[in-house]
């Protein structure tokens, strides 16, 4: 692998991880309980990355993360849940006895967004559309525009 490749790959393994310690403290605030990073113990399981319950609800949850702006500085309009994303979802529901949600988590240099919803809400779809998560046409604004006080050079697509 060429060191540019390696350097980006890492970048993006950086980033995916930071973004599961702010989808953590996300849970944490909004009062759900029993929060597990299930890549803990499996690494890459094949949909969710947290696990969590509220009350007597269960949850498994996609984590998805990316920069708010592009390498052309146009939105990010999409983030990929990857391929089969309804069957794999519903494999991890059963595994889990949980009902499947995603969350997307949007950087730039010096603010981030969390958007939080079903995998129904998608509709078959296996990308989370995030210019209808900022017009609150489809799952719920978590966090908007709020200040995260780290250096982010690194994390910017160049």
């Amino acid at each position: 692998m060429k060191r540019g490749n390696k350097k980006e790959a890492a970048r993006k393994k950086s980033l995916g991880e930071l973004c599961e310690l702010f989808a953590i403290k996300a849970l944490v605030d909004k009062r759900f309980d029993k929060i597990r990073n299930l890549n803990d113990n499996h690494r890459n399981e094949p949909f969710a990355d947290l696990y969590c319950e509220k009350g007597s609800k269960k949850f498994i949850i996609s984590v998805k993360s990316r920069n708010k702006y592009q390498k052309n500085k146009k939105l990010n309009p999409r983030y990929n849940l990857g391929s089969n994303v309804g069957n794999k979802a519903l494999v991890a529901e059963k595994k889990y006895n949980a009902k499947a949600h995603w969350m997307a988590i949007q950087f730039d240099g010096l603010t981030y967004n969390i958007y939080f919803g079903t995998i129904e809400e998608l509709k078959g779809s296996k990308a989370i559309p995030i210019d209808k998560c900022e017009k609150n046409l489809i799952g719920e604004i978590w966090v908007h525009n709020k200040r995260h006080y780290f250096d982010f050079d690194f994390y910017i697509n160049k």
